[in-house]
């Protein structure tokens, strides 16, 4: 059985990464980008949590192409609407998003 470093709790119940969610201001603005296009742009993630896969998720749910680089998320649209209580079903606090 392997310990977190960081609580030290088992691998499986280990909550580092609900804590770090919890405490992060996360910002969603739109940008546009050539030609036009609308791009969804997320920040304000930590090194705590893990971009990629929150990335993937929000992908999934929103039906949209997208891309992770430098701890920001861009998502193809507009999903301000939407983007929010995705979050919210991630993990993230709700409260603590812009």
């Amino acid at each position: 059985m392997e310990i977190c470093p960081k609580c030290g709790l088992p691998e499986q119940a280990c909550v580092c990464e609900q804590i770090e969610k919890s405490s992060q201001k996360i910002n969603v603005t739109t940008d546009r980008k050539r030609y036009g296009k609308i791009v969804t742009v997320v920040t304000g993630f930590s090194d705590g949590v893990d971009v990629k896969k929150t990335a993937k998720a929000l992908k999934n749910e929103l039906a949209c192409g997208g891309t992770y680089k430098d701890n920001t998320i861009e998502l193809q649209g507009d999903h301000r609407k939407r983007i929010k209580e995705m979050l919210v079903k991630l993990g993230f606090d709700g409260e603590s998003l812009d």
